[in-house]
Parts: C-alpha cells; structure tokens; sequence
C-alpha cells in the first residue's frame, strides 16, 4: 500500500474540479435514463453535490482570496515552480511508454529550468527551452491497452475514471519527489497546486453552475473531451480543465 503522501497530487485535480455542479436536476430530466459509459451517475450526482457544497465553503472563497492578494506575475512564478516539480514524472512515463525522446526532454526541460530558470520560477521555453510536455501515467496505462472504465465523480477529486485514477497514484509514486520530501512538503505542494486551478477557473466554474441546464452534464461532457484531447496529443500543451477544445474562439 503506498504510503499517504503518494495520494496528495490527486488533491491537486480536485480544486479545480470539484464545484462544477449545481444541484442534482429534478423533474424529467432526473428520471433521464443513465449516460452511456456513466452506470453510476445517480451515485455520482449525489457526490458532485457535496462537492458543490465543499467548494462553496472553501475552496471558491480561498481561491478569490488567493487571487486579491497575490498578483499575476507571483501566481505564475509559483505555477511554473510547481510544474518543474513535475517533469521527473513527465520523464518517467516517457520511459515507460518507450519514448526516449521524450524521456531526454522532460530531463532536459528540469535541468534548464532549475538551474537557468532559478528554481523553476521562470520557464524558458518561450526563449528556445526544452518544451514542456504532457505525459502522465493514466496515459502510460492507456499505452499498455488498459480501458478507460466508467465515468466516475470522486469525493473531493472530481471528474475520474478506475484508470485515471490509477493513474494519480502511479504518478504519485513514480514522483521521487513524493518519497523525497517530508509528509507536510508534499502536502503542501497539493494545495498549492489546487489553490492555483481553482483560482484559474473561477469563471469557467461560475458559467457551468449558473448557466447551464444540466451542469452535470456539462461538466462530464467537457472533462471527457479535454482528457480525450490530453490523450490523443500527449506531447501537447494541456488545455485548461474547464476549457471546451470544440468551442468556438479557442484555439490553443
């Protein structure tokens, strides 16, 4: 069993994505008959409403605060920190799915922007840097022919499915990081990272809960096709959680 450190980073996903929900629909649009590849929404409907509830009572409010206090130019110093801390994992998965390649970038990538790029606060990319990647190990585990399994919304983590979320704990794990640093470091590091998307889709999360019909629905709809998009471009810059690939105006 790995330890509890090794489940911190799927703290992270769930800041930005545990209030997307209003309340669960009543009347016909209750008794719809169940989404394919979605068995147990009732169940998940019902846990997107305490989710709802949590993030009203601290995770937006935390957010808002975060983002009247800390301006722009710190919130992406200490984004860019936080995703160097990243790359082992990046590099790791690469390996994993035989990419040396890409392997030999994420490495690079950590070493500049560590060193050159002062701890990571500075990502030199933009300036002729290794670019960054997205590989993770729920795509490892779709590399190696694992399915997807059905939609799942998780207590406090959000939007998932069984492989993804094996995928949080192998990154957990494959994170030298996570064994490296103490217990609080790396608690630390999981709510930063989830104060950060939280802060960075207050709106995309307002428009889903005030402006949708079903914003269950919605939001299932946009976290398949944004990890669909994850998956079909690993090497791709990520689109933000919230952001809908198909709509119009933003392109990427």
């Amino acid at each position: 069993m790995p330890r509890p450190a090794v489940l911190l980073p799927a703290l992270a996903l769930a800041a930005a994505l545990l209030s997307a929900c209003a309340a669960r629909p009543s009347g016909p649009q209750a008794a719809a008959s169940t989404a394919p590849g979605d068995p147990f929404e009732a169940t998940n409907r019902k846990i997107l409403d305490f989710n709802f509830g949590v993030d009203n009572a601290i995770y937006r409010p935390a957010a808002a605060f975060y983002r009247r206090t800390v301006g722009p130019w710190t919130r992406a110093r200490a984004r860019n920190v936080l995703l160097n801390l990243n790359e082992p994992v990046v590099a790791a998965n690469a390996l994993l799915q035989a990419r040396p390649v890409e392997a030999g970038t994420s490495l690079m990538r950590f070493a500049v922007n560590s060193t050159l790029g002062l701890g990571g606060m500075f990502d030199l990319e933009p300036i002729g840097g290794p670019p960054r990647q997205t590989i993770d190990f729920g795509q490892t585990l779709r590399a190696w022919g694992l399915p997807d399994g059905p939609y799942l919304m998780l207590p406090f983590a959000g939007p998932s499915t069984p492989r993804e979320l094996a995928g949080t704990v192998g990154d957990g794990l494959l994170n030298p990081l996570t064994w490296a640093l103490p217990f609080g470091a790396n608690a630390g590091r999981s709510v930063a990272l989830g104060l950060d998307e939280r802060e960075r889709n207050i709106e995309a999360l307002d428009d889903i809960r005030g402006n949708s019909l079903d914003p269950y629905a919605r939001l299932r709809s946009l976290w398949r096709q944004n990890r669909d998009a994850q998956l079909g471009r690993a090497t791709d810059e990520t689109p933000d959680v919230l952001d809908d690939p198909g709509a119009a105006g933003n392109g990427r």
